[in-house]
């Protein structure tokens, strides 16, 4: 017998369900047995027998079955585990060991990616400016001095080099080359983000039945959207898939390539956009594609997704050379389920991204740290004061932002020249931030290096152009810059995020937030201006993502400042309390209301029902869809053929995906077959019997049957409909279920079902 440790799901059957009587007095026993080996996998086989039911394997958009994936994963352990003699004891170990080995993998495959991207954005970027006359493939910094990466120099890069061939001197014609560029680099990277098309079943999975004799009380169907995998940081996408929800082909070897592509080519036009958000997209790519080598992994909803989740952090980790803010950055702002375990595999998938990637030296300083600075003095009492309006103009940014861009996404892009051509959109917001950063010196730069030069401490000797501009007294034109980057990166960001090319949010966020910083920070001498941008960068973004203790581990880990924790955690605080006030979801939540993915947030959730008063039975579906969806079993539980073909038929025109047929008898639950398993069922196996036949749903089959009681779960939950909406919500939050069955009070017969996105479509209606 084939060892489970190498199941797949083309796994040859048990012996146990091979030759199952109920199959037995079959002509085409073979092609039965063939087909169930090549759908359902050796794992659920095992379940075949028990209360719980076999699963097929997740359809697209669908819910995974946390409960399910527990009791499978349970069931493979224990046989692993009882394995005895040598190989037992080998198999058990590398059984403990999968997920420390994978997620080890994943952080040396993130950083060489990531090493990858790096090094290419800095040559294309610089390409808008000039070339380096001994390597055309060089960028400027490493072609006028003798830093590179995989190695470590001393040597700063000076005024002058004779290496690096400007295009041209110019002003004007600089200017049109570098618009020219960047427009170029804008139209490759949404060509290629167009290769990912994709389409959503719905715009708003769960928004009910399509059925045309909806009674009333039906929700009505939902039209399907376009979607590009590719596109934006996939956060919003990410979060989606750890919740739960299954979005089909977005963590492919294909969407990881044609990621890491648009993303040097959209860094290197210079618009408002980052690439710390691809990272994390690209990591999750990375740990996806290791755990489908790994039998704990490749067939396991809920065991996959603690993987992504230790992947997650690998993506910050290399962005930002963050591994600790990694970590904590998964933790709290996109994984759904965190065990310690989980914990633990992401701080070492974050520690070998680290290590790999200081190791590979992509800047060639050899160091993690992007953006090291060493102002060496402290702050005083007095400055927090200035730490909290920091903290309130980063709020402001923060909820204004959301607001305006959650506005232009619901206006802008939906005229038709808009929505129809994304790559037409791309040139134009590419051809604004052209037109406005390229004037002022401080936003000409790319995102990260306006940052570097804003954190510069001018209280030794420095070239820096800042510091020059600062040595001068009452420079007006200075402070104009200044207060001319800090609107342009907001007005340029506001209509940037949401293009369809790869893009992040962090780094525009730290742009403004230091632009603003440094301005502020010009009438306090007492300490270096360089604090207050550093400090208005962690408040901006924490206005915009609401992020808090990660954001302040990684400001930490970016600058290399501990001593200014305090004022980090000050302007942070501050700033969410303000954006909460304007706008209560961060922007991250309001991408996936665009997107129109599902997602069920339980603390948010349970915010909103708190307020409601509502009881179960506000979800209980219409009565003529309960009538669609429910089966009253016979005593000889069988029912024929053509009735659970019209069944699926119904259930098929309401549009959910998720759905499926309650078993009752005598009013009485008992079981739950869902969608999914009965198409595989009526389709796929009972091709060989005719519309009369009579099919098993419960007891114990008999020979000849045509049996799909393997697939139905007898074991599930169920809910009073005159609890409290609270239950419901705690219960599909903290339990991860698909569906409830809702019970009538004192006769617990079956009133209705309830279905994850069901409930995610009326919490959205809340919010409205």
């Amino acid at each position: 017998m084939q060892d489970v440790e190498q199941a797949t799901e083309q796994s040859h059957l048990l012996p146990l369900l091979a030759h199952d009587r109920r199959f037995s007095a079959v002509q085409n026993e073979a092609d039965v047995n063939s087909i169930l080996s090549t759908h359902v996998s050796k794992e659920e086989q095992l379940l075949a027998t028990t209360s719980v039911g076999e699963r097929l394997p997740y359809n697209d958009y669908t819910t995974i079955d946390w409960l399910h994936d527990l009791v499978k994963d349970s069931f493979r352990s224990r046989i692993i585990h009882a394995q005895s003699g040598i190989r037992g004891h080998l198999g058990s170990a590398f059984e403990s060991g999968q997920g420390w080995i994978a997620a080890a993998l994943i952080g040396i495959l993130t950083a060489c990616v990531a090493f990858c991207v790096d090094v290419a954005v800095a040559t294309v970027s610089d390409w808008k400016l000039g070339y380096c006359e001994t390597n055309v493939f060089s960028n400027r910094e490493n072609c006028c001095t003798t830093r590179h990466p995989l190695g470590v120099t001393n040597t700063n890069l000076g005024e002058s080099c004779p290496a690096w061939h400007m295009w041209t001197d110019d002003y004007w014609k600089a200017f049109g080359i570098f618009v020219g560029f960047a427009l170029a680099f804008g139209v490759i990277s949404s060509s290629f983000t167009m290769l990912t098309k994709s389409t959503l079943p719905t715009a708003a999975p769960g928004h009910g039945d399509k059925s045309p004799h909806l009674t009333e009380g039906g929700d009505q169907g939902v039209a399907g959207k376009s979607i590009y995998l590719a596109a934006g940081s996939g956060i919003p996408e990410i979060k989606t898939i750890l919740s739960g929800f299954v979005i089909p082909h977005f963590l492919d070897l294909k969407i990881l390539v044609i990621k890491a592509i648009g993303a040097v080519f959209a860094v290197a036009t210079g618009m408002c956009l980052g690439k710390e958000g691809p990272f994390v997209h690209i990591a999750t790519c990375v740990a996806y594609l290791v755990g489908m080598l790994f039998p704990k992994y490749n067939e396991n909803g809920r065991k996959i997704r603690e993987l992504l989740s230790a992947g997650c952090s690998a993506g910050l980790s290399v962005a930002f050379g963050a591994p600790i803010g990694g970590v904590l950055f998964s933790y709290e702002e996109i994984s759904t389920y965190f065990p310690r375990k989980v914990l633990w595999r992401a701080f070492l998938c974050s520690l070998f991204a680290a290590m790999v990637l200081k190791a590979l030296n992509p800047t060639g300083t050899g160091k993690l740290v992007l953006f090291e600075t060493n102002y060496g003095i402290s702050y005083s009492p007095v400055h927090y004061l200035v730490f909290v309006l920091l903290g309130i103009a980063g709020g402001l940014f923060g909820g204004v932002f959301c607001k305006a861009n959650f506005w232009w996404s619901k206006t802008f892009r939906k005229y038709a020249i808009i929505s129809r051509n994304p790559v037409f959109e791309v040139f134009l917001v590419v051809l604004a931030t052209g037109l406005l950063q390229y004037p002022n010196p401080m936003t000409r730069e790319p995102g990260d290096a306006i940052i570097k030069n804003l954190l510069v401490d001018c209280r030794g000797e420095s070239e820096a152009w800042v510091c020059q501009q600062e040595a001068k007294d009452g420079n007006p034109k200075y402070l104009g810059w200044l207060v001319y980057g800090t609107l342009v990166k907001l007005v340029l960001t506001i209509i940037t995020f949401g293009c369809k090319v790869p893009s992040g949010i962090i780094i525009p966020a730290l742009d403004a937030g230091a632009f603003f910083g440094r301005l502020v920070g010009q009438w306090i001498t007492t300490i270096s201006p360089g604090i207050f941008a550093m400090v208005g960068a962690a408040a901006f973004l924490a206005g915009m993502s609401r992020m808090t203790i990660s954001l302040c581990v990684i400001m930490f880990e970016l600058t290399g400042e501990l001593e200014y924790i305090v004022p980090h955690m000050i302007a942070i605080l501050v700033a969410k309390w303000v954006a909460d006030a304007l706008e209560k979801d961060g922007v991250y939540d309001l991408a996936q209301a665009v997107l129109g993915h599902p997602f069920l947030d339980a603390d948010h959730a349970m915010h909103l029902v708190q307020g409601q008063h509502e009881l179960v039975q506000r979800l209980i579906p219409p009565k003529k869809t309960m009538q669609d969806i429910t089966v009253d079993v016979p005593k000889d539980n069988k029912i024929s053929k053509r009735t659970l073909d019209d069944k699926l038929e119904k259930l098929k025109e309401r549009g959910l995906m998720d759905a499926g047929l309650v078993l009752v008898q005598d009013g009485m639950l008992q079981g739950y077959l869902a969608e999914g398993e009965l198409d595989f069922g009526l389709n796929n196996l009972g091709m060989y019997w005719d519309s009369t036949a009579r099919i098993r749903l419960l007891g114990e089959a008999e020979e000849g049957d045509l049996d799909l009681s393997m697939f139905v779960d007898r074991t599930p939950l169920t809910i009073c409909a005159q609890a409290p909406m609270e239950y419901l919500v705690e219960m599909f939050g903290k339990l991860g279920l698909r569906y409830i069955c809702v019970v009538e009070e004192g006769s617990g017969r079956v009133v209705g079902v309830v279905i994850k996105k069901r409930l995610v479509v009326w919490l959205e209606s809340l919010k409205g």
